[in-house]
């Protein structure tokens, strides 16, 4: 019998040359700022490199000075512009987004080296389980903050869908460069209700409900 069900899987495979395009909830992005940043951004500067149709980017408008979103696809949203092989032509605060899973890596070494302030990044919790992206990337530089949601992070495929489920795990990787202190875990608690906003679903969505 075929799954009809709204859940997306965690053991997800996208092809190769797929845009990996599944959309952020606006509260999961609103959830970084109040529960895990937490400071004000509001003089900042902040590049969303991935920003697909601008999920992401505008909820982090509410809180930086300037958000510039780019994307290697045109989504009627910010600029064409592909992250990993552009030249940035000014410096950033903060570059946060959630990247291509298959290319995660690359994104995060780029923006460690562009971001004057920090970088995070939306990753499913699995992608902490690995030897090869421990010699790479954990052990040489390690996150200042691991953020793991206690309530799902619903996304799926094309679309912000209000009524999905999940069996993922999500979690925010946070890189802030005046912090010297080793990691530390936070958890983020169940804000979901709370953050949400009117206008944060598209209303071909919102009539499914």
């Amino acid at each position: 019998m075929q799954n009809t069900s709204h859940a997306v899987m965690a053991q997800r495979v996208e092809p190769r040359d797929s845009l990996d395009d599944f959309p952020t909830p606006p509260w999961a992005t609103r959830a970084l700022l109040e529960h895990v940043i937490r400071g004000s951004v509001k003089d900042f500067s902040c590049l969303e490199p991935a920003c697909g149709r601008g999920y992401m980017a505008r909820p982090l408008s509410e809180y930086f000075r300037e958000v510039v979103a780019q994307d290697i696809a045109d989504y009627e949203f910010g600029s064409i512009q592909n992250y990993l092989d552009c030249v940035q032509n000014r410096e950033w605060d903060w570059i946060i987004t959630n990247p291509p899973f298959r290319l995660a890596e690359d994104f995060i070494m780029k923006a460690l080296d562009e971001c004057k302030k920090g970088c995070a990044f939306l990753v499913r919790t699995t992608f902490l389980e690995s030897i090869g992206r421990f010699n790479r990337i954990f052990s040489l530089n390690p996150p200042s903050v691991f953020a793991q949601f206690v309530e799902r992070v619903p996304m799926v495929k094309g679309r912000l869908d209000p009524k999905a489920t999940t069996a993922t795990g999500y979690c925010w990787l946070v890189w802030d460069k005046h912090r010297v202190a080793e990691s530390r875990v936070v958890w983020i608690p169940p804000c979901r209700r709370t953050l949400e906003r009117h206008g944060d679903y598209p209303k071909s969505e919102l009539l499914l409900m």
